[in-house]
This record gives C-alpha cells, structure tokens and sequence, in this order.
C-alpha cells in the first residue's frame, strides 16, 4: 500500500507496547509517511505501555497549541524494596518490612497527594543537568543534586490489593514522574516501594480507547490519522483565497470573524490547513505557516 502523501499535517494515537522504546515506535511510524517528521507527545519509558500520540509532519509545529496536557496511568506498587531506577527494573538499593496495617495506612495518607504536590525528579529522568540527560549520568553510576518540582495530582484512586502490592489509577500534570510517586506513598505508610507496571491511559487529548496498534497502523495508515481540527481546542477560521495567500507570505491578514481566543486554526476554502494566527482584534497574525 502507498503511503500517504506528503504535506501530511495529522496526528496518529498510537499504543506503545511494553518492551519497545518510544523512539522505536517513532521510527517505524515515520517510515510509513514517507519519513515525515514525526514528534511525540511525552515519552513512555520501554517497559512501560499505553498512548503514545505522534504529530506527522507539519502536525510536529501544532504541539504547544494542545492546551490538555494532563496524563492518566493505571499503575502498580510494589512494597518492601526501593531500586536504583524507581522501578521494579532496578538494583535494589534498600530495603524495609512492610507494616501489616499497609492497606489502611494508604487510604489514610493518599489525601495528601492530591492537589499541588513536590516532587524530586528521579534520577532515570529526562531532564538535562548542565547539558546532559539524567538517565546518561544515571548509567555512569553518577547522581546529582535535583530541584524539587511543583506536580498536580487530581486523582489518586486505589483499583485493588495484591500481596504487598497495590494496583491504582492516577489522573495528573505533565511532568508528574508515577515512579517517584510510588516512593513517596512507600515512605509515607512506612516502608519503602517501587513501580511495578505502568500503563498510560490517556495523554492530553488522546485516549487509550481510541489508541492504535502498530500492526492496525502499519497496514493502512491513511485510517488511523487524527486531524489537527480533532485535537487542537483552537477555533477555526476559513481564509479567502487572496487571503490565504498573504497569510503564507507571513502577511497580517483581515480576521472575518470575531474571535475570543488568542490563537486561531486557519483553513483555506477547502477546509486544508493554512496554519496558526494570532487574534489582534480586527486582524489575524501569522505565527505558524504551512506551505
């Protein structure tokens, strides 16, 4: 099967299975839109699971306009051992019995994990320390001082009980890290704990119903795309033909709407994307152009 044309602007809500790299499922999808550039929403860790939404094309500039950027995972805390990675994938670093009164003590303090909380970035994180990532310090047996972060936690809940285990949902900000969670409701019933299995449920917009299998994607992409007018929450404005062509020039073009919000989606007459404009009252300015 052909691959889509190029020009794409779409999105595609991809699920991440365990044991692949978020880098990996990038690569194999970009190859399948004639190698198009192709961003993520939020990296998964590789033996984590669940959505993984892809921006193709010129879909990779629309990013900062998803205004939710709030995540939901369906995790496990495992009790007794904390790792050198946070999770259950680790060395184990330490150790402690786990009080035989666990489960009454998590529902006492998961209260305080809701709302604005702080949390230290772990080590196996992203994040860059004079210009280098983390996880590559982490490798080298290096560890360095990080700044604690203000996290929102909306929703805590708890799915069930397993031996020295628990199984629960989580509804929280971009930048939470559910591993350094898992140590901190470890350390506030006693003990100490680290992820067990991490499943991504939902990723601003983007949801794991509605998420699709690498083999469902490989074998017709041209289904499995998401427009642009699916995702983002900006209004949309359809250009006139004299119009589109001064907004590609990079011209302020005359708004033939009124408009509330900052920015705008623009369509030219056949309801094609034009690109982003920022609202200036009577007039429309070009902040993202596609050509």
């Amino acid at each position: 099967m052909s691959s889509p044309a190029s020009g794409i602007i779409a999105f595609v809500n991809a699920f991440k299975p365990a044991g692949m790299s978020s880098a990996h499922l990038v690569a194999r999808v970009r190859r399948l839109f004639d190698r198009a550039p192709t961003g993520h929403f939020g990296t998964l860790d590789p033996n984590a699971a669940g959505v993984l939404p892809l921006a193709i094309g010129g879909a990779t500039r629309l990013l900062p306009y998803i205004d939710s950027r709030g995540k939901s995972y369906v995790f496990v805390l495992r009790l007794g051992a904390a790792t050198t990675t946070a999770d259950q994938w680790g060395d184990v670093r330490a150790t402690a019995a786990v009080p035989n009164d666990w489960c009454r003590r998590l529902e006492s303090v998961r209260g305080r994990f809701l709302g604005d909380i702080s949390q230290i970035p772990p080590m196996v994180s992203a994040l860059k320390h004079e210009g280098r990532r983390l996880y590559e310090l982490a490798r080298n047996g290096e560890e360095v001082v990080r700044r604690a972060r203000t996290v929102r936690i909306d929703r805590l809940e708890i799915l069930g009980y397993e031996e020295n285990a628990v199984r629960m949902a989580v509804d929280c900000s971009e930048g939470t890290y559910v591993r350094t969670l898992c140590e901190d409701l470890a350390h506030a019933i006693g003990t100490e704990g680290c992820l067990a299995a991490l499943l991504r449920t939902r990723a601003g917009p983007f949801t794991l119903s509605a998420a699709r299998m690498l083999a469902e994607i490989e074998s017709d992409p041209s289904v499995c795309i998401t427009s642009p007018l699916d995702v983002l929450s900006l209004p949309s404005v359809v250009l006139e033909e004299s119009s589109v062509r001064d907004f590609r020039a990079g011209r302020v073009v005359p708004l033939p709407v009124r408009l509330e919000a900052r920015h705008a989606f623009v369509l030219d007459a056949g309801r094609s994307p034009v690109g982003v404009g920022e609202n200036l009252g009577a007039l429309l300015q070009p902040r993202k152009v596609f050509t």
